[in-house]
Formats: C-alpha cells, sequence, structure tokens
C-alpha cells in the first residue's frame, strides 16, 4: 500500500521547474514528488469518514504543481506535506475497514467542512467555491482536498472526507464515468454563463472538451449562433465536433472564422466585432491575447483553464470596454448536473489510460503529453490493491 506525497523542498521544486520547461511531465523525476508508504491520518473531527479511491484523475493544476510552474499564490493555501489528488472516486470505509458505498468528493474545503461558525457570506449562499475561510479553521491550511496536508488525497489508498463532501454515485456509472464528475462541474459552472450567442472555446484539452459537453448537454436549446473551438490534435479535433461544436479549428484559423461569423472588420490584428463570449480552457498569455483578440466589444472573455504568471497587452481591453472573468471550481448543485452530462455524453470514454501508483512517472508523462498522443484524461488506478 502506498500514496505519493509532494513535499516542500524548495531545491527539488526548482528542479522541477527547470525539467518541466524542458519536457512538460518531467518534473515528477526530478522534483518533490514521491511514493511513500500509506500512512493512515486522525480524524479532524468524529463526523469525517475514511475513504478508499478506486480511481483519481491528473489535472492540469496537478501538472503545474509537479512541473514547478504553479503561481506562489496558493503557497498560503497549501500545506506540506500534502497528498495530490482532487479528482476521485471512492469507497466509503466503514468503521471495520470494508469498502461500502461509492462516493466522488468535492473537494473544496469550506467553512462547513472546516468547522467554521457561522460561514462566510459565500458559504452561506451555497457559493463554496468563494469561500473565504479556506486558510483557516480546525486543519492544516488547503483551497482543496488533495491540497491539505490533514486531508489526503486521491493518489494513495485511503483519505478523508467530511460528510459534506460526499456525492453518490449512481450505479449505471462506470468508475471511468464517476472520475470526470468533479471535472464536469468545473466545466457546468463556465457553462452556466452561456447565452446562445456566438462562443468561442479556446482550448481542446480534457477542460475545453467538458465545458463543450456541458453548454450541449444542458443549455443547447439556446443556441442561437456557431461555437467555435480550437484544437490542436486530431483527436481533440473529431471529439470536439462529436460534442456538438459547430466549427473546429486551430488557433490560427480562429480570427478568419470569428471575423466571418460576426462580420466584422480588421485593423491590425484587433477584430472590429467578435465573439460576444469567448471562453480560454488553456490560461496561458498567448490564449489570452487570443481571446482578448477575437472577443467583442463589451464582451467577456472567461478563464476556466487555470493561469499562472502571464504577460498582456490590454489596451483593446480598456478600449473595447471588455472584462476578464476567472471561473474556479463549482458548487455542490454543479455536481447534480455533472451526473447528468457525464451519462448523456458517455463521457467515461474520455479516460484514455489509468497507471498504479507504482508508475506515476509514466502516468505524469502520459498527462502531460496526453493531446499530443490522443489521450484525454489520464488517471491513478486503484481498485487492484
Amino acid at each position: 500500500m502506498s500514496r505519493l506525497v509532494f513535499s516542500r523542498k524548495p531545491a527539488k521544486f526548482a528542479m522541477a521547474r527547470i525539467a518541466g520547461a524542458i519536457m512538460p511531465g518531467a518534473g515528477a523525476h526530478v522534483g518533490p514528488l514521491a511514493l511513500q508508504s500509506d500512512e493512515s491520518l486522525p480524524l479532524p473531527t468524529p463526523d469525517w469518514v475514511r475513504l478508499r479511491p478506486r480511481l483519481s484523475g491528473i489535472c492540469g493544476s496537478d501538472l503545474s504543481l509537479i512541473d514547478g510552474s504553479a503561481s506562489a499564490y496558493f503557497d498560503p493555501l497549501v500545506s506540506y506535506p500534502f497528498t495530490p489528488g482532487h479528482e476521485v472516486v471512492a469507497n466509503v470505509l466503514g468503521a471495520d475497514g470494508k469498502p461500502g458505498k461509492r462516493v466522488v468528493v468535492v473537494p473544496v474545503l469550506s467553512c462547513v467542512t472546516r468547522g467554521v461558525s457561522p460561514v462566510c457570506p459565500a458559504c452561506a449562499t451555497g457559493q463554496i467555491n468563494l469561500c473565504e475561510r479556506v486558510a483557516f479553521g480546525h486543519f492544516e491550511p488547503g483551497l482543496q482536498t488533495g491540497f491539505c496536508a490533514d486531508t489526503g488525497g486521491g493518489w494513495s489508498n485511503e483519505m478523508l472526507a467530511h460528510p459534506s463532501q460526499l456525492v453518490h454515485v449512481p450505479d449505471d456509472l462506470t468508475d471511468e464515468a464517476a472520475v470526470l464528475i468533479e471535472p464536469t462541474a468545473c466545466a457546468v459552472h463556465a457553462a452556466a454563463r452561456y447565452t446562445g450567442e456566438q462562443t468561442v472555446i479556446i482550448g481542446a484539452g480534457t477542460l475545453g472538451l467538458l465545458t463543450l459537453a456541458s453548454i450541449t448537454a444542458t443549455r443547447d436549446a439556446q443556441r442561437k449562433a456557431p461555437i467555435i473551438v480550437t484544437a490542436r490534435y486530431a483527436e481533440q479535433k473529431r471529439l470536439a465536433k462529436e460534442l456538438g461544436a459547430d466549427i473546429v479549428c486551430t488557433t490560427d484559423e480562429l480570427p478568419r472564422h470569428v471575423r466571418s461569423a460576426s462580420k466584422s472588420l480588421v485593423f491590425g490584428e484587433q477584430l472590429t466585432c467578435g465573439a460576444p463570449h469567448v471562453i480560454d480552457c488553456v490560461g496561458s498569455s498567448d490564449s489570452l491575447q487570443q481571446a482578448l483578440q477575437v472577443v467583442a466589444p463589451g464582451g467577456e472573455v472567461q478563464v476556466v483553464g487555470m493561469p499562472s504568471n502571464v504577460s498582456l497587452e490590454l489596451t483593446s481591453l480598456w478600449h473595447r470596454e471588455t472584462a476578464i472573468r476567472g471561473c474556479y471550481a463549482y458548487t455542490h448543485a454543479d455536481f447534480t448536473t455533472a451526473i447528468d452530462v457525464v451519462r448523456r455524453h458517455d463521457l467515461g470514454r474520455l479516460v484514455s489510460a489509468t497507471y498504479s501508483l507504482k508508475d506515476y512517472t509514466d502516468a505524469i508523462a502520459h498527462a502531460a503529453a496526453s493531446g499530443r498522443r490522443g489521450a484525454v484524461k489520464i488517471a491513478f488506478d486503484m481498485r487492484g490493491n
């Protein structure tokens, strides 16, 4: 029995940054992530439960952490050493240690989870994603399970959860489908701002495809104009069309398609009109700059892909009164909708490969090169343990 642990080791973190810049995913070989023996953590309070993970996905935020490119902004919001893994399907362990019902985890460590009373204004309205207390309460800081020393995470054989974090998995969903519920909840949260106007989704990795799937599964009746998706690789293009995109193109082709759909003219590289809604599922300097290039005056760029340190020319934002809006995590209601989206689109098929924990360097390399290798979601598989 084993778990993966990320420790606070600045020298190894620096080595991971260098290795990851040369080859994405290479930080797993030299960085502060290591395989250790399982440790049974104490329950923060008696009402917490122990979980035995079955599958746990590898997220883009995990990859940026492993490759040393994660923003320093998060440092006060995590506690070391922690076990990563926030996309989790698991069994609840009974008092006898035997696995019981199957659940997915809502990983946000909000006021209720932390035992904070009274809860903050955001949590009082159900917006746990905007919780003000993720560094406080009766256990260590951590914005989510998988970034907190006291809870453990999904890249292990045992972790802890508060009952408020558990969502029952319907019997008709496979584990592969269930492990997509958490990232789909992120996508459902993003899709809530869709109005049916011309929309651009930049990026067709896991998050881009799930955002598209959430729009077409829950809001397709609102569609009044094309949904345009950018994709780099053949499998991404195929899946984007299958999930309901009207136009799938490369980033180089995007301005031409938006110009045609919005009847824009061009000055320099800027469109005179553009798409009212642009969803950036990448979060890089290049993707955000292109989003500002193709968004309509008064429109909105929704940042769903986690950015880090970026460099942007913002004159067009000022001149055209456009907005850049963050989109983080989800509410509990988003998980209910996500289950329907996963079922409707049979999203379990997007789990391209699974690995044992001992093969973590191979798993992380595969996840980091997933698009190029024709894959979507890579996950760790603890079912044989």
